[in-house]
């Protein structure tokens, strides 16, 4: 009853505030006010929506029929731009704005539209040991199915919201991923509508030039559909490790060495300044042992990041067990670290406990309602970046982040990237140990320039052989882009699939020019 009163007098407030000073000046002088008064209230109608529409559509068994008609009525929609001339390319009708990724599209405005209203698990088959699901299903739904009747997706990204087809064709990284590679690499089937309006499914041995090269390509192949993602069995707890580190070189050399242990089912680090860390490796277990247990994804506890901190500042390794959900999900309240830039009082004791559990705010609903101030002050004074850079570069990967952009903390998360002949793969024939290094927050270099800065990390990255996530800002040229990628597969595939006069090229729907 306490939040709801709390909840009441602060929406009143708001009301008052606005009346004075105007729905724009409040949104963008006391966001955090807009925030906690409207926004995570409307999240958690968002959230209860969706949870209660996917447990009655799964429970009813309607999902599959349903499905079966949704994939009909996006061929419908192809066939008909087909018919009428295709004059513009063709996009997924999902508003720009619900994506988790920071910017919006402006090919949304120009594009033919095609709605794409598919949300659902479809089937789980533990014989095969593995989940069918439609592309705007997340990973919220995910986890909260599988990991309820003792199964789990060998990779699992930690944000709720994140879609399988959002991390089908751009990709996903996950603490598990020295094990089991990027998500891509967990998928075992995958379904698209193309340009002429047929259905394709695709698998290693099946379409294989497709399944190979759709991962990365960001929609401009066919609409997916539909994909196959192999499940593990789960454990209830996840025992996990905390191992404070100072000084860069042993940071570095730690960091691989967990990594390469694949006794190790996690490993992630967290980098708080050029020369401090927290390394942590995890394992699942059947129990957990009394006085460590941690329910970290309890609305009241300290968010993930900050507790992390606690032991570096303490400068002592640790033990915890962790309900496994609610590690796969431990960056989710805090969207890592982002949400003390929106909320500076986020984390402190008295929040948590009155407004902690409608945390976070909906990503989306943040873009939809920043305006142009705020739009223009993240562009220049904020970075959100994912680089992915071989593990043997990691010390000078972190030098050149603190050089040119100066963003704390740093996440560390290492992936094994297989050789392919899609988008991504190693410079060789041999599998390689890469990590993810994410950058989330407000650079502290003098001087910085969004353009200049970022461009300088791009060409470090593409030097070593490395990859950059492409939801972020991406301010590389059109030569500069198939330098860092394999574009030969890609290519011949969308000249034999008609794609050309169908879908623009991926570089122009990722380019800064494309975003706003």
């Amino acid at each position: 009853m306490a939040p709801l009163v709390c909840l009441a007098g602060l929406l009143v407030t708001f009301l008052l505030w606005v009346k004075v000073k105007g729905l724009d000046h409040v949104i963008v002088h006391q966001r955090w006010m807009f925030v906690c008064v409207f926004l995570l209230p409307l999240s958690l109608i968002f959230d209860v929506y969706y949870y209660v529409r996917a447990w009655l559509i799964f429970k009813m068994c309607s999902a599959p029929k349903m499905h079966e008609q949704r994939v009909r009525d996006i061929q419908r929609q192809v066939r008909e731009w087909k018919t009428e001339g295709g004059k513009t390319f063709m996009c997924t009708g999902r508003p720009g704005w619900l994506t988790v990724s920071l910017r919006v599209g402006k090919y949304k405005k120009t594009h033919k539209n095609i709605r794409i209203n598919m949300m659902d698990i479809l089937e789980v088959d533990t014989k095969r040991q593995v989940v069918r699901v439609e592309p705007l299903a997340n990973m919220g739904q995910v986890s909260a199915l599988l990991n309820s009747i003792g199964w789990t997706l060998p990779v699992l990204p930690e944000l709720d919201d994140l879609t399988v087809g959002g991390l089908v064709m751009g990709t996903g990284v996950e603490s598990s991923s020295h094990i089991y590679g990027l998500f891509q690499h967990t998928c075992v089937a995958f379904e698209l509508v193309v340009s002429d309006g047929s259905l394709v499914r695709c698998t290693e041995d099946e379409n294989s030039d497709l399944f190979h090269a759709v991962p990365w390509s960001c929609g401009t192949l066919g609409f997916l559909v539909a994909a196959e993602i192999k499940i593990v069995p789960a454990k209830p707890w996840v025992k996990l490790r905390y191992e404070p580190v100072r000084g860069l070189e042993n940071i570095c050399q730690r960091f691989t060495e967990a990594s390469e242990n694949k006794r190790n089912a996690f490993v992630e680090g967290i980098q708080y300044t050029l020369d401090t860390a927290v390394i942590m490796t995890g394992t699942m277990s059947d129990h957990a042992e009394a006085g460590k247990i941690n329910r970290i994804g309890l609305h009241f506890q300290p968010w993930f990041f900050k507790h992390v901190e606690g032991y570096l500042r303490g400068g002592r390794c640790g033990v915890e067990y962790v309900p496994l959900r609610q590690y796969y999900h431990r960056h989710t309240r805090s969207l890592f670290w982002e949400l003390q830039d929106i909320i500076p009082f986020g984390n402190n004791p008295l929040f948590r406990w009155l407004l902690g559990w409608m945390v976070p705010p909906k990503i989306s609903l943040l873009k939809l309602t920043q305006g142009e101030t705020i739009r223009r002050l993240y562009e220049q004074h904020h970075v959100v970046q994912d680089m992915l850079v071989p593990m043997r570069h990691l010390q000078p990967a972190i030098k050149s982040f603190h050089q040119h952009i100066n963003v704390y903390p740093l996440w560390l998360c290492p992936f094994l990237l297989p050789p392919g002949k899609g988008m991504v793969h190693p410079k060789g024939q041999e599998e390689e140990l890469y990590v993810d290094v994410g950058a989330y927050g407000e650079p502290r270099v003098k001087h910085f320039e969004a353009n200049a800065s970022v461009r300088q990390l791009e060409k470090f990255v593409r030097d070593v052989h490395g990859f950059q996530m492409l939801y972020a800002d991406v301010y590389m040229t059109r030569e500069e882009f198939w330098q860092m990628f394999d574009g030969r597969l890609y290519h011949r595939l969308r000249e034999e699939l008609g794609c050309e006069d169908a879908f623009p090229e991926v570089f122009d729907k990722i380019c800064k020019s494309a975003r706003h």
